[in-house]
């Protein structure tokens, strides 16, 4: 649909001078951002790009979420004015040391996030990864009381700096955590981690953090592979396949699988969403509002005979498509589920098998391993690559304002009218015979005319702020015969 032509507003001596202020503010503060897809970029690699080139490719792509392992001080400056958001971790072997005091929670956030605030977007600090269930648990002496403990002190670290409203904390979880994850109406908890389960929930249900869970279908598929359909561990499609033990279909050997209390799943992502859900709702947290959240999720391209680039492009494919669509699962059909894929790239120095070094989109030269879409089609007319950025051809002697990816186009349409009309832009070349027309979309419109706007007012980073809209970018939007202006 093509968005309707530039609002021109007149604004005359006789309207009054607060309307205009409340017009302005409406459209320049700041607001919620729509959720985009998020992405895992692990480091364990000897061959990998640096930060600045990375944070510079993520932003010309539909990546608006970028969670690490650590709070490595590269990457961290890397992203610094990208508009891309970050969630960091404390370590697994930081937990113990976080736990004792709130001092020394503090001490951790004072010396690894706040020097980088607020150029860089920190959303969430993950306290630990998989702490419940890592292997190591016994030798490294974990202590599950430390976990709940640290995640209180870090809070009460941000609250004590008022942050707490801005970055959340929390911690992911593996599949491990259930007792089992089948039916999904029937999943519980393990029951040695239960009171300490009851402890996180509590403490997400007053903070309003999300609960994280590492989700893997491959693993479950790489195990059972005589009881699981592929295609169904691959997110299934729009006939819906499932788990032959437990499935039923039609004609041509379809299959869906049906749970005991009705719904019906045709990819294991879904079930294993709800079965956490059906978990969370057993300790008495059914009527809190706990979002959950798919912290990692992917599937590897090298190692076993699933794991081939064709199954992991499939995959990928179709879990970038399902955390765009807002769709929620059988059991809460309303409720956006956010996901980060796992992973960015290769990591060729990670402990484990073949499949654990080969879980990325991109190899450690920066190349693709398999082809999966990730433009952000309104910026430019192809897609940002890493040799593009080597090349120099994707960072000029400028910067640039253009509407963030998943921006709400109501907000948008008014930024347009706004910027187009007392904004004082001249938005010819957007129009139907102008050089911006195409593509026939609002947020390239929205685009063109919030860098014009941004250009013309000095390039403060308030100016390309549009309601939490706007993203200043380094790589040039330019595209065709439409030039994006620049100083």
């Amino acid at each position: 649909m093509v968005p309707p032509p530039p609002l021109q507003l007149c604004f005359t001596p006789q309207l009054p001078v607060l309307l205009l202020f409340l017009f302005l503010l409406l459209i320049l503060s700041p607001s919620q951002n729509v959720a985009g897809v998020g992405i895992n970029y692990g480091t364990l690699g000897n061959n990998l790009p640096s930060p600045k080139k990375v944070a510079q490719l993520l932003q010309s792509t539909i990546i608006d979420k970028v969670k690490i392992y650590d709070t490595n001080p590269e990457i961290l400056e890397a992203f610094a004015n990208t508009g891309i958001d970050l969630i960091v971790a404390v370590e697994n072997y930081h937990v113990s040391n976080i736990s004792t005091d709130t001092a020394s929670a503090d001490e951790w956030l004072s010396t690894r996030v706040l020097p980088f605030l607020p150029a860089t977007s920190v959303v969430a600090i993950v306290v630990g990864n998989e702490y419940l269930t890592a292997d190591g648990n016994q030798m490294m002496k974990m202590n599950p009381k430390a976990l709940v403990q640290a995640m209180q002190n870090m809070h009460a670290a941000l609250l004590a700096r008022g942050l707490e409203r801005k970055i959340k904390v929390t911690t992911p979880h593996s599949m491990a955590v259930l007792a089992s994850s089948f039916p999904p109406s029937a999943s519980t908890f393990a029951p040695d981690i239960t009171p300490t389960m009851t402890s996180i929930l509590a403490f997400l249900a007053d903070t309003g953090a999300p609960f994280l869970v590492n989700a893997y279908p491959y693993f479950a598929y790489r195990d059972n592979p005589s009881s699981v359909n592929l295609e169904y561990a691959l997110l299934g499609g729009s006939a819906g396949v499932g788990i032959n033990a437990s499935s039923s279909g039609s004609g041509g050997g379809l299959y869906a699988v049906h749970d005991p209390k009705g719904y019906v799943y045709t990819n294991m992502l879904d079930a294993q969403i709800d079965a956490v859900r059906t978990a969370i709702n057993g300790l008495g947290f059914g009527n809190r509002s706990i979002k959950i959240t798919v912290s990692e999720s992917g599937w590897p391209s090298k190692g076993d005979s699933a794991a081939t680039p064709e199954n992991a492009k499939t995959y990928n494919t179709r879990l970038i498509e399902r955390a765009q669509s807002n769709k929620g699962t059988p059991m809460r059909p309303k409720e956006n589920i956010e996901v980060f894929v796992f992973a960015l790239f290769n990591e060729n120095k990670k402990e484990g098998g073949v499949s654990e070094r080969n879980f990325g989109i991109f190899n450690g030269d920066g190349s693709k391993v398999y082809q999966v879409d990730l433009s952000c089609q309104f910026c430019s007319d192809d897609e940002m690559t890493f040799e593009k950025i080597s090349s120099g051809v994707s960072r000029g002697p400028s910067v640039w304002c253009v509407a963030k990816p998943h921006a709400d186009e109501k907000v948008l349409q008014s930024v347009l009218d706004f910027c187009c009309g007392p904004g004082g832009v001249d938005c010819r070349e957007i129009d139907r015979s102008g050089g911006c027309f195409e593509p026939e979309k609002l947020h390239a419109h929205a685009s063109y005319a919030m860098n014009a706007y941004y250009q013309m007012h000095g390039r403060n980073y308030w100016n390309c702020d549009f309601k939490g809209t706007g993203l200043v970018t380094f790589s040039d939007p330019s595209y065709g015969t439409c030039r994006y202006s620049q100083q």
